[in-house]
């Protein structure tokens, strides 16, 4: 049984532009088909007997060789490096943003984020400019939402939602909610933030905008537009009832939370397999 709630539905007039391609790459009808029945397998770690010393389990640098790459290179484009960290700093959690700016919704997935501290709860999320110089945004609406009201709320991307948080990255216009794209639902009366969170997300957390810092692009310090660190604090946990343990409230069951992760290009990935590995002890 899912956890109860006062809903108070955001409603608007209908969407006023069509999305015309569909989401689907047209090489799926002879991929294997999508089963979210398979349970997650704990499976054993690469060598068993690792211990102490053994360094790595199949060490192929001996004979394949590294390359240099001069990220600021003048003849290198910063489109390369883009490519480069987004293929290679795999996999990356998810956030499903959801903002409000007055009656105005906004939805929107970053991967450019992680957890940093649970004392407090804090979150980083950076916001990139789209193509400033060639007539995009020069900041994302999530983050001009964010600064005005310091309000979000941070929806954690599993299996079933996949599809329409990958909806709410299309290039909307300043104003046109993303939860009508996306058939998601917004759900209001949060405790701590006026901002509605995501129906179908199995966690979401509320939170409250702590600090920016502005970063310059280094390849081309003249561009309109910068890159936006934001650091947020979590004020409220939520969680679906199934997901969690009943007593401490602490763990969260991943086999209920299906969590999908952000890969390089148009890929993202599935928790299928994991390894257990016990930290070492301490050497007195």
């Amino acid at each position: 049984m899912a956890l109860a709630l006062r809903i108070n539905l955001f409603s608007k007039g209908a969407v006023n532009f069509v999305l015309h391609t569909s989401t689907t790459p047209t090489g799926n009808s002879t991929r294997p088909p999508f089963d979210p029945s398979n349970p997650i397998k704990i499976i054993q770690p690469p060598t068993p007997t690792w211990t102490l010393g053994d360094g790595a389990t199949q060490n192929n640098n001996e004979r394949k060789n590294h390359i240099s790459i001069n990220p600021h290179s003048p003849t290198r484009p910063p489109s390369k490096n883009y490519q480069f960290l987004i293929s290679s700093i795999i996999p990356r959690p998810i956030a499903l943003i959801s903002t409000k700016s007055n009656d105005m919704l906004n939805l929107a997935p970053f991967s450019y984020f992680q957890v940093i501290n649970h004392d407090p709860p804090m979150f980083v999320v950076s916001f990139t400019p789209t193509n400033p110089d060639k007539g995009g945004k020069k900041e994302k609406d999530t983050l001009r939402n964010l600064k005005e009201t310091g309000e979000c709320v941070i929806n954690l991307v599993s299996e079933d939602i996949l599809q329409a948080a990958n909806a709410t990255s299309i290039n909307s216009q300043y104003g046109e909610s993303e939860f009508e794209i996306s058939g998601l639902t917004p759900l209001f009366g949060l405790e701590t933030v006026c901002v509605p969170r995501v129906k179908e997300a199995i966690v979401s957390i509320e939170g409250r905008l702590l600090e920016t810092k502005e970063i310059k692009s280094r390849a081309n310090p003249d561009r309109n537009g910068v890159t936006t660190l934001a650091i947020i604090e979590g004020t409220r946990f939520w969680v679906r009832e199934d997901a969690i343990d009943s007593e401490e409230q602490s763990v969260v069951d991943v086999n209920v939370l299906r969590p999908v992760s952000r890969l390089g290009g148009n890929t993202y990935g599935r928790v299928t397999e994991v390894v257990e590995i016990k930290r070492p002890v301490d050497r007195s």
